[in-house]
C-alpha cells in the first residue's frame, strides 16, 4: 500500500513540474508576441528570429553546461538513470520526513522546469535591445548567458552553493521563491549593460532633453503577447512550489495562482490610473507594462501573502514601472518594450518585499542578494558585451536601422503585402 502511494505521488509531482514547465515555455511565445507588437514593423521578423533562436541556444547550453554549473550531475554525456521504484522508495523511507513530506520527481522533469527559465531570463534582453542590434552579436551573447552567466548565479542562488566561497546567500536570510531576482532581475541587468554599450535608436531622443515617442506596429499582438505571459507566468509561480501530491502542497499551489493572478490584475488597474493621470490618456503599453509589473514583483514570494497583501504588492508595482519607464527615457537609456523596468526595477521591488511576509527571509539578506546577483550579471554581461563589440560590432549600421532589421538580418518582411509610404 505505501509503494504504490509513493507511486502515484512521484506520478503526480511528476507530471505538474512538467506541465507547469510546458506553461513557462509557452511564455517564450508570449515574449515573442509582446516584443513584435512593440517594434516598428520594419523590425518585427528579426526579433521574432530572436526569440526562436533564443530559445533553442538556451536549452542547448544549459543541457551542455549550464544544468551542471547550477545544481552539478550533469545530464548531456550521463543522462538520467532508469528509476528503480523500490530503490527510490527506500530511500525516502530513511528521511526523517519521509516520503509524503518532500518533493518526489523525475530529474528529468526538473531539468525541463529549470531550462526553460533559463530562457525566460534570456527573453527578457531580446525586446530591451531591439531595433538596432546585430541579430549574431545577440546570439554570440545568448550563448554565454544562458551556459554561464546565468546559472554562474542561479549556483549561488537556488543551487544553494557559497559565493566564490565567501558567503551562503540562504544563511544570510535571502529569498527568491520563483525569480524576481534570479531570473527576472538578471535579464535586466544583462540587458542594461548591452543598452548602455549599445546606445539609443535613432530619433528616439532630440535636443534640449525632448523625448520622441517610438510607437509599435501592432498592440494587439502585444496584448495578446501579454496575456500569454500572464497565463505563462501561473507556471513560473506555480510550478516552483515543486510538488501537489499532498494536502498541504496543493493549497501552497492554489494560494500561489490566487495571489499570482491578484497581483497581475491590481498591476495593472494601478498603471491605467497613473497613466491617466499623468497624460490624461489611458495608455495601453503601460496597462501592458503594469500587469507585467506586478506579475514580477509577486514572484519573488507568492505563497506567504494574503490576497490583499498581493493586490496592494501589484499596484505598488503598477505604480512604480511607469514612474520607472518615465524616468529611464530621461536619462536616455532607451528601452523599447520596458523590459529593464519591468523585470530589473520591479524585480528588485519583489525581493525587498518579501521579509513582509516571509518572517525566515531578512531586509538585508534580500539586498546582498540582489546586489551579489545585479553586480555578478551586469559586470560579466558588460564584459561579453563590450568583446563583441570590439570584435564584430554590436550595432547595425545606420542604413540598415533606417531600413529595418528585417532585410539586413533576415532578408525578408513580416508584413510584405504593405508598401511603406
Amino acid at each position: 500500500m505505501e509503494q504504490n502511494i509513493f507511486q502515484l505521488q512521484y506520478a503526480m509531482d511528476t507530471f505538474y513540474f512538467l506541465i507547469c514547465g510546458a506553461l513557462v515555455m509557452w511564455m517564450a511565445a508570449g515574449f515573442s508576441m509582446l516584443e513584435a507588437g512593440l517594434v516598428r514593423a520594419k523590425n518585427t521578423t528579426e526579433i521574432l528570429t530572436k526569440n526562436v533562436a533564443l530559445y533553442a541556444i538556451a536549452c542547448m547550453m544549459y543541457l551542455f553546461v549550464g544544468y551542471d554549473i547550477m545544481y552539478g550531475g550533469g545530464m548531456f554525456l550521463s543522462g538520467i538513470e532508469t528509476v528503480d521504484p523500490a530503490k527510490v522508495l527506500a530511500d525516502f523511507s530513511t528521511r526523517e520526513d519521509g516520503f509524503t513530506g518532500a518533493a518526489i520527481y523525475s530529474a528529468a522533469s526538473d531539468f525541463f522546469f529549470q531550462v526553460v527559465f533559463v530562457a525566460t531570463a534570456m527573453s527578457i534582453v531580446s525586446g530591451a535591445v531591439a531595433e538596432r542590434m546585430k541579430l549574431w552579436a545577440f546570439l554570440a551573447f545568448a550563448v554565454v548567458l544562458t551556459g554561464v552567466i546565468y546559472p554562474m548565479e542561479g549556483s549561488w542562488t537556488w543551487g544553494g552553493n557559497a559565493v566564490f566561497g565567501l558567503y551562503t546567500l540562504s544563511e544570510l536570510g535571502f529569498s527568491d521563491f520563483a525569480g524576481s531576482g534570479i531570473v527576472h532581475m538578471a535579464g535586466a541587468a544583462a540587458a542594461l549593460a548591452g543598452v548602455i554599450l549599445l546606445g539609443a535608436r535613432k530619433g528616439k531622443y532630440g535636443k534640449n532633453g525632448q523625448i520622441n515617442a517610438i510607437p509599435g506596429s501592432n498592440l494587439p499582438m502585444a496584448t495578446l503577447g501579454t496575456f500569454i505571459l500572464w497565463m505563462g507566468w501561473f507556471g513560473f509561480n506555480g510550478g516552483s512550489v515543486l510538488k501537489l501530491g499532498d494536502i498541504a502542497s496543493s493549497h501552497s499551489v492554489a494560494m500561489v495562482f490566487l495571489n499570482t493572478n491578484a497581483s497581475a490584475a491590481a498591476g495593472a488597474v494601478a498603471a491605467l490610473v497613473l497613466a491617466k493621470v499623468l497624460f490624461k490618456k489611458a495608455d495601453l503599453t503601460m496597462v501592458l507594462n503594469g500587469a507585467l509589473a506586478g506579475l514580477v514583483v509577486i514572484t519573488a514570494e507568492p505563497s506567504t501573502p494574503t490576497p490583499m497583501q498581493a493586490t496592494l504588492f501589484g499596484a505598488i508595482a503598477g505604480i512604480v514601472v511607469v514612474l520607472s519607464i518615465i524616468g529611464l527615457d530621461k536619462i536616455k537609456i532607451d528601452d523599447p518594450v520596458g523590459a529593464i523596468s519591468v523585470h530589473g526595477v520591479v524585480g528588485l521591488l519583489g525581493l525587498l518585499l518579501v521579509p513582509v511576509t516571509n518572517s525566515a527571509s531578512s531586509i538585508s539578506g534580500q539586498l546582498i542578494g540582489a546586489a551579489t546577483i545585479f553586480v555578478w550579471v551586469f559586470a560579466t554581461s558588460f564584459v561579453v558585451w563590450f568583446v563583441l563589440k570590439k570584435i564584430i560590432g554590436i550595432r547595425v549600421s545606420e542604413d540598415e536601422e533606417y531600413e529595418g532589421c528585417d532585410q539586413s538580418d533576415c532578408g525578408m518582411e513580416a508584413y510584405p503585402e504593405f508598401t511603406r509610404g
